[in-house]
């Protein structure tokens, strides 16, 4: 190969990028390069033919099977090109499905699903010809403040693993690749803003932010990751080989292509300012382990050619990053000789949103809904009068996260179809509950939510907002109970109230949607209050009745209050059937529900010190902790206990423990096993969660659960920086959260500290081992 050959595997091409923003800085950094000479060499990505603009699945498919064999004949190597799109909420295509944000795949708790999910968009991504995919994102939630918050599935590193990992493995069963995202220490940035630096300490890192991409790249097999745009205690992640080679390759051993997150090679001239052009750039790229510039070749085709031919750049690093770059290739059939003929023809019809996309979305959608608080007006019973009000009641927008096609993509389009169902709430009700039944306010919109945002709905100020207050409160004074549907619309760079680039310095519900709240709760009809969201807000006035702006002032609190993390195209009607009874609530908080923004970061791993105190006044107690949620039943766990009081630093810890249905209906529990190392070397997290399971039980129904928690479960990251389990007691307890020890119990490491070294990651075994009827 010539070294233009070998660069032109390196890079990508952005066939359709014109005016639309789509990633960070996208109009700066817009290629003037014509296609056509662009791939003269051939070339080793096409970026997103289907999700840069609303284009007919079928009609591209059939640009992009010509275009492919195009490359086989009039390219001298013959190499067709790895076709990459965005795939987080479903394949980000124009009628592709969509399903709920990952924030709700983590609410869900339900590891099996998120599988089966990944396996039906791997299917639609390999119909229309798409080999990789770019999620899923296991960035830790360290700060809610942050605006791609809706992105990641928890707080919690073993909870994010689980779930990324099982995204993954169904992904690739479809013979395409995942994409691991953004690798490393994203989502701890300086007070939650996008790109700014990130001050965690290598302990964090190790014990917090790495965990869930060290599962997948172990225990996952996933072929791809793509590196963060932050920077680590002054060291950019992009130009850094201790953890793109030395991390990544040379402690977990993955084998698979690195590619760089859109422009962050030369983001690291322009932004980080340790490259003094985009050659330099390049070099340092290589170097730390980049092998696939995206989504152009900014970098690492004119500007690294040059650094090559002076001598400032060695070729073997060029050819190690297209030995890797081709061996994706070959590993997904590009390069088999009889590559025309497995390719066929294009597909004449394509069906991205069929009846097991939409059976899996809604299940997902159902099981992520988080009841946060009820006094009993939950469900709602047949016959009821409902005043469906708020700015997200009507809003099939609000139901999507960032990363969906139309959030991400039409918005640039104004009055083109969406190409799929997606009822709104309002629909959904009507369907539900009938027409008479139904009375809708939008009561407010969300203008003055920050500023640069633009207003959805009606005017925030003025004559038109009074009035439509005003109508609010008449509809709810005619109802039996009014639902308030709050929250956000997710956007890019300033078109939402959250998703990329849209950071916030309060966690208040954008604009005046509170006044409205409390304007409906002020008329005595009771109010359920749904939040549309993708981030936890601080609505502590809204679930206990605390947290008046003011002394003295009206808390405006709620009968029940309903989390939904963006739960895609069947969200509306999970939500109508859970509000119903028809479906009984099982999801649980990924993240915990926040006290105050002056309360972040915050996390349910803290140290002692890192939790409320007597020796500070201020209160970082979220409103609800790690892993609650309510349902439609009571649960009672008991009898936890261990399979040995004593076990052998290195070996796993058993445990069982007796969980009933309490209650009158049916229902779904989560069984969450937190452990606490009580004396470490260093200061150990006051919980931990060890082990989870989704158990659904009839009234009266009993079960045991057996827990075996892995070794590798207990380790952490001691004074020398090694990965140790060291002798001493552990607390063990199971409650309906990470804060509540229903049942608990203890046991006692015996031994010498055992040293993990490269012991793989592990998931804990938890199943049910006996059942029995009331």
């Amino acid at each position: 190969m010539t070294l233009d050959e070998k660069l032109a595997q390196l890079v990508g091409y952005w066939v359709d990028q014109g005016g639309e923003v789509v990633a960070p800085m996208a109009g700066e950094m817009a290629s003037s390069t014509r296609y056509d000479e662009a791939t003269a060499h051939g070339i080793g990505h096409l970026t997103r033919v289907y999700g840069t603009r609303p284009v007919d699945p079928a009609d591209r498919a059939a640009w992009l099977w010509r275009e492919q064999r195009r490359l086989r004949r009039e390219t001298r190597l013959g190499i067709p090109a790895l076709v990459h799109e965005e795939v987080l909420t479903g394949l980000a295509a124009w009628k592709a499905a969509t399903f709920p944000t990952p924030l709700a795949w983590g609410a869900a708790f339900d590891p099996a699903l998120v599988e089966r999910m990944g396996a039906a968009i791997g299917r639609s991504m390999r119909e229309l010809g798409v080999h990789q995919g770019l999620a899923p994102v296991l960035d830790v939630i360290r700060d809610p403040r942050w605006g791609r918050v809706d992105e990641c599935i928890g707080e919690d590193p073993y909870l994010v693993g689980t779930v990324g990992t099982a995204y993954v493995r169904g992904l690739q069963s479809a013979g395409v690749h995942a994409t691991l995202k953004h690798f490393v220490g994203y989502s701890a940035s300086q007070g939650g803003r996008n790109h700014a630096p990130v001050h965690a300490g290598r302990r964090e890192l190790e014990d917090v932010l790495l965990p869930p991409f060290e599962m997948a790249v172990r225990l996952g097999g996933v072929r791809s990751v793509m590196n963060s745009y932050a920077e680590i205690d002054g060291m950019p992640v992009g130009a850094t080989a201790e953890y793109l080679t030395g991390v990544l390759r040379d402690r977990w051993g993955f084998d698979g292509v690195v590619v760089s997150d859109y422009f962050a090679v030369a983001f690291l001239q322009t932004m980080h300012g340790v490259a003094a052009d985009r050659g330099e750039a390049a070099g340092l790229a290589l170097a730390a382990g980049i092998d696939v510039e995206l989504p152009s070749g900014d970098a690492y085709l004119g500007p690294l050619a040059s650094r090559v031919r002076s001598g400032g750049v060695p070729e073997a690093l060029v050819d190690l990053a297209v030995v890797r770059a081709l061996t994706q290739k070959e590993e997904l059939g590009l390069l088999d000789d009889d590559y025309d003929e497995v390719l066929g023809e294009a597909p004449a019809v394509v069906d991205v949103d069929d009846a097991e996309h939409r059976a899996l979305a809604r299940q997902l959608a159902e099981e992520s809904l988080v009841l946060v608080s009820n006094d009993g007006v939950l469900p709602l019973p047949a016959g009821v009068r409902v005043a469906l009000i708020g700015p997200n009641a009507d809003s099939a927008e609000a139901l999507m996260g960032c990363y969906s096609f139309a959030n991400h993509v039409l918005a640039h389009h104004p009055g083109t179809p969406y190409g799929f169902e997606i009822p709104t709430v309002r629909e959904a009700f009507v369907r539900r509950f009938g027409a008479g039944a139904v009375e809708y306010a939008e009561g407010c919109g969300f203008e003055g939510a920050a500023e640069g945002v633009e207003a959805f709905g009606v005017e925030a100020s003025g004559a038109g907002a009074a009035a439509a207050v005003e109508a609010a409160v008449a509809a709810a004074l005619a109802a039996d109970v009014a639902v308030v549907v709050v929250g956000d619309r997710a956007g890019l760079f300033g078109r939402g109230t959250v998703g990329e680039g849209n950071d916030v310095e309060s966690l208040e519900l954008p604009g005046r949607q509170r006044a409205l709240v409390e304007a409906v709760a002020a008329t005595g009809t009771p109010v359920v209050l749904v939040v549309l969201s993708g981030r936890p807000y601080a609505i502590g006035w809204a679930v206990d009745g605390v947290g008046g702006r003011h002394a003295g002032e009206p808390t405006g609190a709620v009968s029940a209050v309903v989390q939904a993390f963006f739960p895609g195209e069947e969200g509306a009607t999970a939500l109508a059937a859970v509000l119903a009874g028809d479906v009984e609530p099982s999801g649980r908080l990924p993240v915990s529900l926040p006290r105050a923004a002056g309360a972040q970061p915050y996390s349910y791993l803290h140290p002692i010190l890192g939790g409320p105190t007597e020796i500070t006044s201020a209160d970082s107690t979220p409103v609800r902790p790690f892993g609650f949620g309510l349902g439609y039943t009571s649960f009672e766990r008991s009898g936890l206990r261990v399979a040995s009081p004593t076990v052998v630093a290195g070996e796993p810890v058993a445990a069982t423990v007796r969980v009933r249905n309490s209650g009158a209906r049916r229902g779904v529990d989560l069984v969450q096993l937190y452990g606490r190392d009580v004396l470490g070397s260093v200061t150990r997290p006051v919980a931990q969660l060890l082990g989870y399971l989704r158990v659904a039980l009839e009234p009266g129904e009993e079960v045991e659960v057996r827990f075996e928690v892995p070794a590798v479960r207990l380790a952490f990251t001691d004074a020398r920086y090694e990965r140790v389990v060291e002798p001493g007691v552990l607390e063990l307890w199971v409650g309906g959260s990470s804060a509540e020890r229903e049942t608990e119990t203890s046991v006692l490491i015996e031994g010498e500290v055992w040293h993990v070294g490269d012991a793989l990651p592990a998931v804990t075994l938890a199943e049910v081992v006996s059942r029995s009827r009331g």
